[in-house]
């Protein structure tokens, strides 16, 4: 995972400090202290304690730490949400806005952690750090998948817990293969489990997203990331130069800047370099589940700049 381009420091003033405290006012409990059958929760530099270290002892707990003023916090918050929600109480997911938490983000700061996103899983007490920096949820999957299948090989959970926590919990055989070879790094050996599952299942879209995953982590392997970048602000016209800066924005978790990169060009240019522009953002929008709302609002900006 890529570092944040957010830091801890200098972004925090007391006005969004203020501004933060209303928010966390005006928003409804996510869950009671000490009920576990919430699956998200709001904490507090108060409620921390109780909330994350304490029930960490029965229940592993991921930590999001997240501001307002953090684009990457809301890509990859949903996220997190949308996983917490599926593993069904075998995890707790527990939000901490930095910006009305001051204690909490100056212990993050202690910790060495430069910015935000920021995500940690505690277990029986202790911390671990899990994520710093927002990622697509194909990528997120496979990280909560590989920090459960570990923390299982170390005894800290039971047996019937944690590697498909984050996943959806009917995985056939084929699909934790595939898992287990992006876990690996071995693109190849995905990239055949995961046609295989397309070869029975042709709409699957578990492997439909993880294939178009591979076939993006294939191509940003040949990538000079400055390289790249410079190229596409040299050249904004240049349909292949704004998809290669587009696929690292996606693997940095900059999902709307990759498609809003991708339409941009579309809008700027005509013929073959238009076309260029519009079938690589198609192929990045795969990468994403199909119900993901990012995925409907940028169809519908694409639909309005091409007519």
């Amino acid at each position: 995972m890529t570092s944040s381009d957010f830091s801890l420091h200098g972004a925090i003033d007391l006005g969004a400090r203020r501004a933060a405290a209303q928010r966390q006012q005006q928003r409804p409990a996510s869950g009671a202290p000490g009920d576990s059958s919430s699956s998200v929760i709001d904490v507090t530099d108060a409620t921390f304690n109780t909330e994350v270290v304490e029930r960490s002892r029965t229940v592993p707990v991921l930590v999001d730490f997240w501001a307002d003023w953090c684009q990457p916090c809301k890509q990859l918050g949903p996220i997190l949400e949308k996983l917490a929600n599926e593993a069904d109480g075998r995890w707790i997911l527990a939000k901490v806005d930095i910006d009305a938490n001051p204690a909490l983000g100056q212990q993050l700061a202690r910790m060495g952690v430069q910015g935000i996103p920021f995500v940690a899983a505690v277990v029986a007490g202790q911390m671990l750090p899990v994520l710093n920096g927002a990622a697509p949820e194909p990528q997120v999957r496979q990280v909560l998948d590989q920090l459960f299948t570990a923390l299982r090989q170390q005894g800290l959970l039971p047996e019937d817990d944690g590697a498909d926590a984050a996943a959806p919990p009917a995985a056939d055989p084929l699909e934790i293969e595939a898992e287990a070879a992006l876990q690996r790094g071995d693109l190849d050996g995905a990239a055949t489990a995961f046609g295989r599952i397309l070869e029975t299942k042709p709409n699957d879209p578990f492997a439909k997203s993880g294939l178009a995953l591979v076939e993006l982590q294939r191509r940003a392997r040949s990538y000079d990331p400055a390289a790249v970048r410079k190229d596409a602000a040299d050249r904004p016209d240049d349909a292949a130069a704004q998809a290669k800066a587009a696929d690292l924005d996606l693997l940095e978790g900059r999902v709307e800047e990759a498609f809003d990169r991708l339409i941009d060009a579309v809008r700027r240019t005509k013929g073959d370099e238009r076309e260029t522009a519009r079938k690589h953002l198609v192929t990045l929008f795969d990468v994403l589940p199909p119900d993901d709302p990012r995925v409907a609002r940028a169809r519908r900006r694409l639909a309005s700049a091409l007519f």
